[in-house]
């Protein structure tokens, strides 16, 4: 399949981390890779930054004007807090849980190939639980591989810290970065990362196996 943005394609079944510089870079991205998804008819999960909240479908449909507009269950648009957080505070395995109802509805309802993106400046806010956002993003890899499901997880270097972009980096098996796709050498396996960082998540990892 295609990315949507830069001529890549791409297997099913991946868990990319975005990392960028601008805003455009950011919009390249993540729209581009939306668009494309319209374009295939694909089920679309979407978190944007805030303050790009009301406008991130006209700027996904501008890119593809010659496709009908997509309907609320075809593009699925959450706010930070509706996504991460909806009680106040970050759990890795409710983020799993989420993302396994939108799955399972998505069987029922017919299977479509799934993309999935999120812009992770909310991350910055001090919730409740965000000490354990890596644990989520490692364990995530296990949600996805084996599914046709593809997510990217947008980190700007220029907010997060390097030390934050670097654990991004031992969880992501792939990465975005300088109009460029790689696999990431410094990815590092689930039941390592957690059993190194996070300890008390492998009873998680180990259910989901």
């Amino acid at each position: 399949m295609s990315l949507g943005f830069g001529g890549y394609p791409c297997n099913w079944g991946t868990h990319f981390c975005g990392l960028y510089e601008s805003e455009a870079e950011r919009d390249l991205i993540m729209f581009g890779y939306l668009a494309q998804g319209l374009r295939e008819q694909e089920l679309l999960v979407c978190c944007p930054d805030e303050k790009h909240y009301d406008h991130a479908l006209d700027s996904v449909h501008a890119l593809c004007p010659d496709v009908e507009r997509p309907d609320p269950d075809s593009f699925r648009l959450f706010h930070s807090h509706e996504l991460y957080y909806p009680e106040g505070h970050f759990s890795p395995q409710d983020m799993l849980k989420a993302h396994n109802d939108i799955w399972d509805e998505n069987l029922q309802n017919g299977q479509r190939n799934v993309r999935g993106t999120a812009e992770m400046l909310w991350a910055l806010t001090k919730i409740p639980g965000i000490e354990h956002l890596m644990a989520y993003e490692s364990l995530l890899n296990t949600f996805i591989w084996g599914k046709a499901w593809i997510s990217i997880c947008l980190y700007d270097v220029n907010r997060f810290p390097g030390s934050t972009i670097m654990k991004v980096l031992q969880v992501h098996p792939f990465v975005i970065t300088g109009g460029g796709i790689y696999e990431n050498p410094y990815f590092v396996r689930p039941e390592h990362w957690l059993a190194e960082h996070a300890p008390e998540f492998l009873p998680v990892l180990e259910s989901r196996l």
